[in-house]
C-alpha cells in the first residue's frame, strides 16, 4: 500500500480512500448495495481489474464489505460499512464544491446514482416553498421516491404510495432537465421522457435543481466545456 508517511489524520484518510476510483466507489454504494456488474455500469471508465483491486483495498481498510444475497438472488453484493457510510458528507461536500467549477464537464456521462446524489445536493428549498408533492421517478428503469414536504426533499430508491405523477426517463435526459435547464416539452416531444399524471407539477419539480454560481476564475483561466 502506498502511503504519504504523514501522521496527519487527513493524510491517513487519503492513504485509505485517495486512490483513483475509491471515492467514486463509495459514491456508487451510498444508495445501497450493488453487484460488481452494477458498479461497472456507474463507473464505466474503470476497468474490471482496477475496480476489483480498489474493492479489495476498500474491504481491507474496512470501508466496504461483501456479502451474498439469499436465494433466489444468491448473488454477491458490495456495501458500505458503518464507517464507510461516514464518508457521505465528504461526497456531498465534493459534489457541492465541484458544482461551482466553471470547467465542470456537463457533457460527460453521469450514472443514475451520481445524478440522484447531485440532485439532492443542488435542490433549492426556497423554490419549493408551498409545493408539497410526491413523484415516482424512473431513471434507467430504476424507481426512486421523490417527495417534497415543507421545502424538504426526500429522494431515495423506492416507489411512493400515491404519486402526483410518474416520470420515466434516462440519466442523461434527467441531467439535462434538472441541471441543464432543458425544457420538459422538448424532451416529451423527442420521446426522451414520459409523464403520467400532473405534468405541470412534474415540470415544477424538475425546475427545483440548479447549479450554483461558478467560483471566480483566476486571471487568464480558460473555462472548460459546459
Amino acid at each position: 500500500m502506498r502511503t504519504y508517511g504523514d501522521g496527519c489524520p487527513a493524510a491517513h484518510a487519503l492513504d485509505l480512500v485517495g486512490e483513483r476510483w475509491s471515492l467514486l466507489i463509495v459514491r456508487e454504494l451510498l444508495l445501497g448495495p450493488k453487484r460488481f456488474t452494477d458498479l461497472r455500469v456507474g463507473l464505466h471508465g474503470a476497468s474490471a481489474n482496477v475496480l476489483s483491486q480498489r474493492l479489495r483495498e476498500l474491504e481491507t481498510h474496512g470501508v466496504v464489505s461483501k456479502r451474498r444475497l439469499p436465494p433466489p438472488a444468491a448473488s454477491k453484493v458490495y456495501e458500505l460499512t458503518e464507517w464507510g457510510r461516514d464518508l457521505e458528507p465528504v461526497i456531498v461536500f465534493l459534489l457541492r464544491w465541484g458544482a461551482r467549477s466553471a470547467a465542470i464537464p456537463l457533457d460527460a456521462p453521469m450514472g443514475a446514482d451520481a445524478l440522484i446524489l447531485s440532485m439532492r445536493t443542488l435542490f433549492m428549498p426556497v423554490a419549493a416553498r408551498g409545493f408539497d408533492a410526491a413523484f415516482e421517478l424512473w431513471v434507467d428503469d430504476r424507481p426512486f421516491i421523490a417527495e417534497i414536504i415543507d421545502a424538504q426533499l426526500l429522494l431515495a430508491p423506492g416507489r411512493p404510495e400515491h404519486p402526483h405523477a410518474v416520470i420515466r426517463t434516462d440519466a442523461e435526459t434527467l441531467k439535462r432537465l434538472t441541471l441543464g435547464n432543458r425544457s420538459l416539452d422538448v424532451s416529451l416531444h423527442a420521446g426522451r421522457v414520459t409523464v403520467q399524471g400532473d405534468q405541470a407539477m412534474a415540470e415544477r419539480f424538475l425546475g427545483l435543481f440548479r447549479l450554483p454560481e461558478p467560483a471566480p476564475a483566476s486571471a487568464g483561466a480558460t473555462p472548460g466545456p459546459v
